[in-house]
């Protein structure tokens, strides 16, 4: 029985391109969907702007190499997979990779159905236990109880309201775009855009969530969606 899913989707970070190809090809015939970035500084950008539920990253890549841009999404909080890809294969390289946050190591060269049988491996894992008390500076939420409070006051809030404080929240430092609300939170999967319902939601909760109070969480980033942070 076929294991891969459609709505799975891999990040491909490599610098080769014969090599790129082959894995685009190779799971896009599994029916993964696949996005490739040929650089570390492309990979980083595209972890912190989609949803990924794989990502397979060389370790020699030109610019910001492999170990770098792992060492730094994991102190960013990412909890998404990481299948490591490398031409080393001293014990220390693995070592060293597996310190960073890598999931799995898989030495170049190596066949392709070894490659699918760790990305199944990784995907039945599924992702880290997601933890019900989420915090940013003042602002606490209780994903069980459905409470949300700023500096201990109760911020009464609307279900879809929730929903998206919980994603901004389980996001926190991270740019979210319209794109991945519109098919995370709101689960829309046709192509009409739904901006201006997003855009109305979040001005909503800036009203209930940021105007009563000196410190400001939810920013917009122009052109590309909105971030939760402590101002500054």
């Amino acid at each position: 029985m076929q294991e891969a899913k459609t709505h799975w989707r891999v990040l491909v970070v490599e610098d080769e391109a014969k090599v790129a190809r082959a894995l685009r090809e190779g799971l896009e015939r599994e029916n993964y969907e696949v996005v490739v970035a040929p650089t570390g500084e492309e990979g980083f950008f595209l972890v912190n702007a989609e949803e990924f539920d794989l990502v397979i990253l060389d370790l020699m890549l030109p610019g910001r190499d492999g170990l770098q841009v792992l060492a730094t999404l994991r102190k960013r909080g990412l909890q998404t997979h990481v299948l490591v890809l490398t031409a080393r294969d001293a014990i220390e390289d693995r070592v060293e990779g597996l310190d960073k946050g890598a999931d799995d190591y898989l030495v170049k060269p190596f066949a392709f159905p070894e490659l699918l049988a760790r990305v199944r491996a990784l995907l039945r894992r599924g992702r880290t236990e997601q933890s019900p008390q989420l915090r940013l500076a003042d602002l606490e939420m209780d994903v069980m109880t459905r409470n949300a409070k700023r500096r201990g006051q109760s911020v009464e809030l609307t279900g879809r309201e929730f929903e998206l404080l919980e994603y901004l929240l389980r996001h926190k430092g991270q740019v979210v775009s319209r794109e991945m609300l519109a098919r995370d939170v709101w689960k829309e999967t046709r192509a009409t855009p739904i901006d201006n319902v997003i855009d109305v939601h979040i001005n909503r909760l800036r009203r209930k969530v940021d105007e009563p109070f000196n410190l400001k969480l939810i920013h917009t980033v122009r052109g590309v969606g909105f971030v939760l942070r402590e101002e500054g």
